[in-house]
């Protein structure tokens, strides 16, 4: 399980489209838009899955402590 921070995560309609694609990539995930943070549970191969799906959709991750 990994935390990163996701700044560019502003309101429900970017968590729908985070959501829905870390979804549909059956990645196990936990979205929290009041602290900006995705959490991203599995293998090191699921957050580098997880992170080019997100940059693909225009949002970064930072990883956190």
């Amino acid at each position: 399980m990994k935390k990163f921070k996701c700044e560019e995560m502003m309101c429900g309609h970017c968590v729908s489209r985070i959501e829905k694609a870390l979804t549909e990539a059956e990645i196990k995930h936990f979205i929290d838009l009041d602290s900006k943070t995705v959490i991203i549970e599995g293998d090191e191969q699921c957050v580098v899955r997880a992170s080019e799906i997100l940059d693909d959709l225009g949002y970064s991750l930072v990883e956190m402590g």
